[in-house]
């Protein structure tokens, strides 16, 4: 297991994405990420031991599945992320691969990676990433929604991702602009919610440690 926080690492990337951004592109992802920086969880988040919401998903080759289907009677670590094109979310996808998928298995814990990306989007991910875990889209977002985590960048953010080549009404399955927040949701056996953590700051992410320290305490 690698000692490199995921902070540290974003730290990096912020560095090397600075150095090929233009110069306007990195003025508007600056500010959103300064205000995001300060920002709270928004309220109306779903409560731990209420029951995991759960909606007809697709995976990555477009086949529906359900969460609890997905789950086959299991916990399950569930990662919700923004996309493929999302620079962040494929480092911490990465990341969950090398430091928590032997542990999740030996816990006899799944672990499942949402976004509301078409599923080509999910099995370019998991081929860029070498991922051996669920990935499922999300199509309307319908879990997110349940969840209280969906956001929509600004119209200069999405303007500013358009220049790069990003049209999320083109990536997502639902063809909207609706994203959701960067969040880590722990789910029992009975498909009950246990933990969840919502990063509005989507350069930030939940710790591997943190969340098998959060798992020993909620599920054990």
């Amino acid at each position: 297991m690698t000692t490199t926080p995921i902070a540290d690492q974003v730290a990096d990337l912020r560095e090397k994405v600075a150095e090929q951004l233009p110069a306007e592109a990195l003025k508007v992802f600056g500010a959103e990420q300064a205000e995001l920086a300060v920002a709270e969880p928004p309220s109306g988040i779903a409560e731990p031991g209420t029951p995991m919401p759960d909606a007809s998903l697709l995976d990555v080759r477009g086949r529906p599945v359900t969460l609890d289907q997905a789950r086959a009677g299991r916990p399950a670590v569930v990662v919700f992320y923004r996309g493929a094109w999302c620079p962040y979310c494929n480092l911490a996808l990465r990341t969950y691969q090398r430091e928590l998928v032997a542990e999740l298995d030996e816990r006899g814990v799944v672990m499942i990676a949402v976004s509301p990306q078409k599923p080509d989007g999910s099995l370019g991910i998991v081929e860029a990433n070498d991922l051996t875990y669920t990935v499922l889209s999300d199509p309307g977002n319908r879990i997110g929604r349940a969840l209280g985590i969906v956001t929509r960048s600004e119209d200069r953010v999405l303007h500013a991702q358009a220049s790069l080549g990003v049209d999320l009404t083109e990536v997502n399955a639902d063809g909207t602009q609706d994203i959701v927040m960067p969040t880590v949701a722990l789910v029992d056996d009975r498909g009950v919610l246990r933990w969840i953590d919502v990063h509005p700051d989507y350069t930030t992410r939940t710790e591997p440690d943190r969340i098998l320290a959060a798992l020993t305490e909620t599920i054990g």
